[in-house]
């Protein structure tokens, strides 16, 4: 007969983490937060510093011209976004935790002087700086998880690593609700020099991904973005830039434009500025619990059931979401709280992100991954910028919010067609 300890199943284990793992992830997790804090500041104080910087830049400041202007300077955030893919080669060449600081470092000290801007061009260059950094951190913080992680614990870590931009745009929301009420958009840039500490401690207390180590001492040197791009790794890498890009637009159009629209159908209810400016917080926190739930189911989802079936479910809710929020709700005669209650919809599937930190990582070696995956995003951020202008030039004509938006929806559609052409990286490890 056999015994109880031989008949017991043995639970299974996961290996523990070090001081300099645990460290590590907490140093790229604040830095995604406060990059995603960052991100949507700018959403969030949009129409006051436009209300106020136009005039003194020589215009009016028409609600036409707040949301050009808004888009122009959005686009131009994307393309300082897009040009981050120059953080992926230092990475491979110098280390990952090196430059992940530096892109931290970057994009605090410039949205910290965005309080000091006297005029619109002003606030356009800081905020196109800043997005040269931002738009490094998530590659860099994707790249360093995977690799610094354990393999029965890095997939996990993907989806609690994107959870912390969104995250951000919750305490972003917070800090609006309190500070930028009362002390006003300026005070609301200087909340995002903070970041500069998180960079200082990266440096000080965090090392090096072994499996980076070994590859940095036993390579020749190669040009990683001339490799991605050839035969070997052609197909994956454009694959991934264009499901990339669906999803940064979809992030663009319906996260980015949610607190106008929140604005304006809380204005059409009869609501007074200041409690529009606070229920637009409150929609942005529950967006932000939505997506960081999404985040979290995403894993254990891509496990069981592939990481391109994965993605096909999150693009197919994003695509329902975003035009029954945009385009249903937005258009209803009562439609803050059905606008709202969509909101948290959106934000799950929004939720898409955390795939890409765990998939990326698992199409590339360790050689080239951290160019790839900056590569990969700033292609998406390129073309969300013209998107974006596209998007601002709708609006001014159409002299509505809502419909714009709500098109982009199509963009997810797309992308079912074209998630078929990338890998299926299932139950495979991280290449080394």
């Amino acid at each position: 007969m056999n015994s109880l300890s031989d008949r017991t199943p043995v639970a299974r284990r996961r290996t523990p983490l070090n001081r300099s793992q645990i460290a590590g992830f907490w140093g790229a997790w604040a830095g995604w937060t406060l990059d995603g804090m960052d991100s949507f500041i700018y959403a969030l104080v949009l129409t006051p510093a436009l209300t106020e910087l136009l005039p003194r830049s020589g215009f009016a400041a028409t609600p036409s011209n707040v949301g050009l202007a808004g888009s122009i300077l959005f686009a131009l955030f994307l393309v300082g976004w897009g040009l981050s893919f120059i953080w992926g080669p230092l990475a491979d060449r110098f280390g990952r935790t090196k430059v992940l600081a530096a892109t931290i470092f970057t994009f605090a000290i410039f949205t910290g002087l965005a309080a000091t801007s006297s005029n619109v061009w002003q606030l356009g260059i800081y905020r196109f700086i800043a997005g040269v950094g931002i738009g490094g951190e998530w590659a860099l913080a994707g790249t360093y998880v995977a690799e610094a992680w354990p393999e029965d614990r890095r997939k996990m870590g993907a989806g609690y690593l994107q959870t912390g931009y969104y995250a951000g745009f919750f305490l972003a929301a917070a800090l609006n609700y309190t500070i930028g009420v009362h002390f006003g958009w300026r005070a609301m840039f200087l909340t995002g020099a903070v970041p500069v500490v998180v960079a200082i401690l990266i440096l000080l207390r965090v090392k090096e991904p072994e499996k980076w180590q070994k590859a940095e001492a036993g390579t020749v040197r190669a040009k990683p973005l001339r490799e991605i791009l050839g035969p070997a790794y052609r197909r994956r890498t454009w694959v991934a830039c264009i499901l990339l890009t669906i999803a940064i637009i979809g992030l663009w159009a319906g996260a980015v434009y949610e607190p106008s629209a929140v604005i304006q159908l809380a204005a059409r209810a009869g609501m007074s500025k200041g409690d529009s400016i606070r229920t637009a917080s409150l929609a942005t926190g529950l967006l932000s619990i939505g997506t960081i739930l999404g985040c979290l189911a995403l894993p254990p989802l891509a496990e069981r059931i592939g990481r391109k079936l994965t993605l096909a479910v999150y693009f197919a809710g994003m695509a329902v979401s975003i035009a029954a929020s945009f385009g249903w709700a937005f258009y209803l005669p009562n439609g803050l709280a059905p606008f709202i209650a969509w909101l948290f919809v959106l934000g799950f599937f929004g939720g898409n992100f955390a795939l890409f930190s765990l998939w990326l990582p698992e199409q590339f070696e360790t050689r080239v991954r951290a160019t790839a995956f900056a590569f990969c995003t700033s292609f998406g951020r390129f073309v969300g910028a013209g998107v974006n202008f596209l998007l601002g030039a709708a609006v001014l004509h159409m002299q509505t919010l809502g419909v714009p938006v709500a098109l982009t929806a199509l963009v997810f559609i797309a992308g079912l067609f074209v998630i078929p052409f990338a890998p299926e990286t299932k139950g495979e490890t991280l290449p080394q």
